[in-house]
């Protein structure tokens, strides 16, 4: 059965980092990280497709990492630098378009998703 697991998710003060990883038991060729707020919709943060293609949302550039670890079959997300407004719960997801880095802000573009884990930056 396919699965994805996050983890990683906790209370930070900002400028903090976290570290959120996705562990997957399938092969997937498009993993994303989503947030989303409560009560708005759930936005794409990062994407990474094929072995290094990978694509931010403005806002965390240059904060956010996104990358994938083949030997442990995780996906991570290292969160430096972090906000107020980057507080969420975060998905992973995958997709198998191939154009999913050009897409990777829509979630109807994802078809697996994991169950989220949440991220809370407060002073």
């Amino acid at each position: 059965q396919a699965r994805l697991v996050e983890s990683g998710g906790g209370s930070v003060q900002p400028g903090g980092t976290l570290k959120l990883s996705c562990k997957y038991n399938y092969s997937t060729y498009c993993m994303a990280w989503f947030r989303q707020i409560l009560g708005k919709e759930r936005e794409g943060v990062a994407v990474l497709a094929g072995v290094r293609a990978t694509r931010y949302i403005d806002s965390v550039k240059g904060r956010f990492t996104i990358s994938k670890d083949n030997d442990k079959f995780t996906l991570d997300l290292q969160m430096n630098n972090l906000k107020p407004e980057d507080t969420a719960m975060y998905y992973c997801a995958t997709s198998s378009r191939p154009d999913c880095t050009s897409v990777f802000r829509d979630p109807t573009s994802f078809d697996r998703w994991g169950q989220g884990t949440q991220v809370t930056v407060s002073s």
